[in-house]
């Protein structure tokens, strides 16, 4: 019989392989910075030319299987409205 801690690691490995473990852990991320954002002062209007900038960055990160970064950024994105 497996012990916890086993059981423990198999589930870590198999969330990792899976990328939910780092799609979790970039979440938490961007939800902590999103708490200690100052709320009380709106993003700035985003330009065409920025959001044609974000979503070439987003691709980039996708591209290279940089999937917690793209993860936080799109996060950050999606607080912000866009």
């Amino acid at each position: 019989m497996a012990t916890v801690t086993e059981l423990k690691a198999v589930l870590k490995d198999t969330l990792e392989k899976r990328g939910v473990l780092g799609h979790v852990r970039a979440r938490i991320r961007a939800e902590v910075f999103n708490a200690l954002d100052d709320e009380s002062e709106p993003p700035p209007p985003l330009s065409h030319e920025n959001l044609l900038i974000n979503e070439l960055i987003r691709e980039y990160l996708e591209f290279n299987k940089y999937k917690y970064t793209a993860s936080v950024l799109i996060a950050d994105l999606f607080y912000m409205g866009f």
